[in-house]
This record gives structure tokens, sequence and C-alpha cells, in this order.
């Protein structure tokens, strides 16, 4: 298999929301959620033969956190650019919506 970009896909908001009270329910004291800029994000997808972002799951300061890479079409990582420091929920959350 090789990635084309079209990898994912989008789903409701009622499973969405499955997805996190699940995962809340079995990690009640972890981050809830990380958020990345979209400049960040930019500079690893707007590398030549990058096709989306790989996600890694990692830990820090004994949470949970993400490290990100772009994948090229050879569902091979690019990591001339590496992506953490993501900001994490708590302390900076949505205050509007169901997922929060």
């Amino acid at each position: 298999m090789s990635f084309d970009g079209s990898e994912g896909g989008l789903i409701s908001l009622a499973s969405a929301k499955t997805l996190v009270d699940d995962y809340r329910d079995n990690y009640p004291d972890k981050v809830k959620g990380l958020f990345l800029g979209k400049e960040v994000l930019n500079e690893l997808l707007n590398q030549e033969g990058a096709e989306g972002i790989r996600i890694y799951l990692g830990e820090a300061d004994d949470d949970f956190t993400v490290v990100c890479v772009a994948a090229d079409s050879d569902e091979n990582d690019m990591l001339e650019k590496i992506a953490d420091s993501a900001v994490p929920c708590p302390f900076n959350c949505s205050s509007t919506g169901s997922l929060r």
C-alpha cells in the first residue's frame, strides 16, 4: 500500500464524543487533548513529497503527548522536521462544544 493523501476520514460528532468519552473513562487524570498550530502543521505538510502527517504517541512529564512527522507516498517518515510541544488541555481547552 502507498499513501496518496486521502487516508483517514471524517466522523460524526456522536462518534467523536463516544471515542473521547471512552478515553476519558479509561484515563480520567490524563491530558484531554493536544493542540498544534497551523504554522507547525503546514511546515510538515509543505515538505516536498509529504502526503500527510503521522502522529506518534509519547509520554512527557507523566502524561500523553504527540510527536508528528510528515510521511511520503511510500509510507516513510520524513524526519527533516519533527513537531512536538503540543499545547495540552487542560489548561488550554475549548470553552464550547461537546468534546470539551
